[in-house]
């Protein structure tokens, strides 16, 4: 079963992963901007250089995405009240319909999914995904020379 769960992981990071150069071509991105876009969105409002950590990109090339970002209209750049040296990165909500529009076929297939388990399936599931992340997340940032 463990080579099956990693086939179909493997498959899922290639789908989703596809979905996403779909997704950024259609709005004028590329796949790494979705990515940092959706950092923002979970974590932010961000420093560019806290961007570049929890991403594992190098801070120049944080620049570029947030140029290319900020001129589609999907983040601001302000001024940390609190430190007026310091630059913050957040997400403009506003665009995000846009986003989601282009998600909506991939999320109702979600919740069709879903439908089909029991809630103890799906706290089963929700643990294996939260623990692949985890270990998805430390051998990232085990190759990042950023940390």
């Amino acid at each position: 079963m463990a080579a099956a769960i990693g086939k179909s992981l493997r498959e899922l990071a290639i789908q989703l992963s596809l979905l996403n150069h779909q997704i950024g071509a259609r709005l004028e991105l590329q796949d790494v901007d979705i990515d940092c876009l959706d950092l923002i969105d979970r974590l932010g409002p961000l420093s560019p250089s806290g961007l570049a950590r929890q991403a594992g990109l190098h801070p120049a090339t944080i620049t570029g995405i947030l140029d290319r970002l900020e001129s589609g209209g999907w983040v601001v750049r302000e001024r940390d009240q609190s430190d007026r040296r310091a630059v913050l990165v957040r997400a403009q909500r506003d665009r995000y319909p846009d986003l989601m529009r282009l998600y909506a076929g991939m999320n109702r297939s979600m919740n069709e999914i879903y439908a089909g388990y029991e809630e103890s399936e799906l706290e089963v599931i929700a643990d294996f995904l939260q623990r692949t992340a985890n270990a998805g997340r430390g051998a990232t940032d085990a190759l990042s020379d950023n940390r």
